[in-house]
């Protein structure tokens, strides 16, 4: 006698949709620590209370380390055995991959965009530009519908290359990181994106690549990657972790 097969159990309508508020939550989760991470507001070192982000979203501390499972395999966050999870303190290694890896990927988009940007798009980066100088200067306030964008995102979203722009996006993370750590500033020249736009335009690419390189080398060099000023670094962080517990 031939066995009916079982037949397999549907999922309720209201099952799916809390599967896919599940899904959704926990891309806010993401965005939200990803994006304290990249403005420097959570710093290398901070740990992070998984039961605090629970209360805020609303949701289990399960939910919530799935979303901790994402951001520590974009290495932004790490689990330390026994002690929970902490903002990544990138080591001088790791720092000067990023640095090599955001080269790269500038380089490339830029080659990208010169090819396939109007000059409607440049005078969007011209536009977006100026309000962000004006900005910088206390001319204007920066808009409260969410978070600040950058630059190079901007630039990198004309090339219509999603694969390369959430890339660039996680690396760039990575490096505010390391701009906390070792006590690089952040700032980014507007007047350096001025003459890389104006390159664009011409549809120079080599000068815009020659500009992006010496643009991204100011940046670079408002950080000491040594061995040295790595160690000390680390101590400093250690005494002020040590120093508070009682």
């Amino acid at each position: 006698m031939v066995k009916k097969a079982t037949p397999k159990p549907k999922v309720r309508a209201k099952d799916s949709e809390t599967l896919d508020s599940s899904d959704d939550v926990v891309d806010r989760i993401c965005s939200t620590l990803a994006t304290a991470i990249g403005e420097g507001a959570l710093k290398p070192g901070i740990k992070i209370l998984d039961e605090v982000i629970a209360d805020h979203f609303g949701v289990s501390r399960t939910v919530v380390r799935g979303a901790l499972d994402i951001l520590q395999r974009d290495h932004l966050v790490e689990r330390k055995r026994n002690h929970g999870v902490f903002v990544v303190e990138p080591t001088i290694r790791e720092a000067k991959q990023l640095f090599e890896a955001r080269h790269a990927l500038e380089q490339t988009i830029l080659g990208i965009v010169v090819e396939r940007a109007t000059d409607a798009d440049f005078d969007y980066l011209d536009r977006f530009n100026e309000q962000d100088e004006r900005i910088r200067h206390g001319l204007e306030e920066r808009p409260a519908d969410g978070p600040a964008k950058k630059f190079h995102l901007e630039l990198a979203k004309l090339s219509d290359n999603d694969v390369l722009t959430e890339i660039l996006d996680k690396v760039m993370a990575r490096i505010s990181l390391v701009m906390a750590l070792y006590d690089g500033e952040t700032r980014d020249p507007c007047g350096d994106h001025r003459n890389i736009i104006a390159a664009m335009r011409r549809r120079d690419l080599k000068s815009a690549q020659a500009l992006m390189a010496e643009h991204l080398a100011v940046i670079e060099g408002r950080v000491s990657l040594t061995p040295t000023e790595g160690d000390h670094q680390s101590f400093v962080n250690l005494l002020k972790t040590f120093s508070s517990v009682r």
